[in-house]
């Protein structure tokens, strides 16, 4: 399954052994999710950049939470900020956008303004 984090495309295997103790798992709610997510970015604003497989755990948790779910926006305004600083955003994109956005990372051209016109900023208006 392809998840968007930020302004990165995941490739998730939903068959893979869950990042938690299932029955963890379904004490968790999507805000308390969210608020984990929070806690990252506010240590590490790029996680999704420099931290790959805490980034596809994450993106599990997400999915397992909500389905619907595909994609992602956490944005620190800076290291060490307050996690509540930390702004978030979901969205469900269509296979159509998922695939423009892959094709565009499989060719090196995916870049925070790209999926911030195709996704982000669109879904603002």
């Amino acid at each position: 399954m392809l998840f968007l984090l930020n302004d990165v495309m995941l490739t998730l295997d939903l068959r893979a052994k869950p990042p938690l103790d299932l029955r963890s798992l379904d004490a968790l709610s999507l805000h308390a999710v969210t608020r984990l997510a929070q806690d990252m970015y506010a240590e590490e604003p790029l996680l999704h950049r420099r931290d790959p497989g805490r980034a596809q755990r994450l993106a599990l948790l997400i999915i397992s939470k909500s389905p619907e779910i595909n994609a992602a926006l956490f944005a620190a305004p800076a290291k060490g900020c307050s996690p509540q600083a930390v702004a978030v955003r979901y969205a469900s994109l269509s296979i159509d956008v998922m695939a423009d956005l892959q094709g565009e990372q499989n060719r090196r051209n995916l870049t925070p303004v790209i999926a911030d016109r195709q996704v982000w900023r669109r879904l603002a208006a």
